[in-house]
């Protein structure tokens, strides 16, 4: 049966969260968008209208697939981690580029990011083969020979797109560590994935001057866009501006209505505006960790977990980068920051996630 039982009900306060923030991006996109929009292409609502679509699609495919019983995608996740590595490596030959970077796949008027698949393709596949292979995750060369599955579309991703090959990465090992009785082995581990990104960033120049600007962002004309977000987070004070009368958006910080508009949130809503932003996501990871706490089997928990350590790790990292904590890396806010590919498949992960939750009292 694809559909559930009439008597298991959707986590209502993961839902209600959800459905705020959701709402709350569109508002703050249009805020921060309408500027670029009116300038590029004579529409204040050009962001907004494109953004409402895709949502509009997300929140259609979340429901569709939170009536659905979620393990038939057992049986697909195979299938959906080859059509992963098929559409990076897509990208490598075919793949659109834009502001220097090839990450897009056009179909026709359409244009998405495989990258964005293949976060939910990598959950679904380590659920899948962990909860298979259960007993032997306390092994090393278990849970090396489970990482060794992802490091190929790691690896595709990362050509293109390094900061979703950490967050891709990242979602592996926190799922791996839910479901292994033994932390010792993530010690070293999490040593060799150090070494791995020291010579994976000492492989191309333009990643070691990241860090270079990351520690002295005015000595660099790259660092221009930091130094601008970082103006807007202090002119913000407690209550901000007011929501629309950014002045960073007006041209100052670049493409505001994407990986900086944490920056511009600050500027208009202040310290208590950015504060309710994070509250509702802090309210979306711990949904994810009661919901799977309380999942019916191993496959259903680390589904919530694989979805919980998405939007653990990328939310961390986009506030990371905007207060300069660590260097730029180009990673979009979950739900707020512009991007049609982004909300959809992030819609349809929280889906998989409603259909593994039961009300939890």
């Amino acid at each position: 049966m694809l559909l559930q039982p009439k008597k298991r009900k959707y986590d209502i306060t993961l839902l209600t969260a959800l459905l705020f923030l959701v709402a709350f991006g569109l508002i703050i996109l249009y805020s921060t968008s309408a500027y670029n929009g009116e300038v590029k292409f004579h529409d204040a609502f050009y962001y907004l209208k494109k953004q409402a679509f895709a949502t509009g699609l997300g929140i259609i495919g979340m429901f569709i697939v939170a009536r659905m019983d979620y393990h038939i995608w057992r049986q697909l996740a195979l299938l959906g981690y080859f059509t992963a590595i098929l559409l990076a490596v897509a990208v490598l030959f075919v793949g659109e580029e834009y502001n220097g970077s090839k990450r897009w796949l056009s179909l026709g008027p359409f244009s998405f990011q495989p990258s964005e698949f293949a976060k939910v393709a990598v959950i679904l596949l380590l659920a899948h083969i962990v909860s298979k292979n259960v007993k032997e995750m306390g092994k090393l060369t278990s849970l090396a020979k489970v990482m060794l599955l992802i490091l190929p579309i790691v690896g595709l991703v990362g050509a293109s797109n390094l900061s979703t090959a950490i967050i891709i990465l990242g979602i592996g090992v926190i799922v791996v560590f839910v479901a292994s009785p033994k932390y010792g082995q993530f010690v070293f581990m999490g040593a060799l994935g150090g070494g791995f990104m020291t010579i994976f960033l000492a492989l191309e120049s333009y990643r070691l001057e990241r860090l270079e600007i990351w520690r002295n962002p005015e000595k660099f004309e790259k660092g221009y866009q930091t130094l601008q977000g970082l103006y807007a987070i202090g002119s913000g004070g407690l209550f901000g501006r007011g929501l629309g009368e950014s002045v960073q958006k007006l041209g100052f910080v670049p493409e505001a209505q994407n990986d900086m508009i944490f920056s511009i949130i600050c500027e208009e809503l202040g310290l208590f505006g950015a504060g309710f932003v994070m509250i509702l996501f802090l309210t979306l990871i711990w949904r994810f960790f009661v919901i799977a706490t309380h999942a019916e089997d191993l496959f259903g928990a680390l589904i919530a977990s694989g979805a919980m350590a998405h939007m653990m790790i990328q939310v961390i990292l986009n506030i990371a980068v905007v207060t300069n904590t660590i260097p730029n890396t180009g990673i979009t806010l979950p739900f707020v920051s512009y991007g049609g590919t982004s909300v959809v498949f992030l819609l349809l992960e929280m889906g998989l996630v409603l259909s593994v939750s039961k009300v939890v009292r």
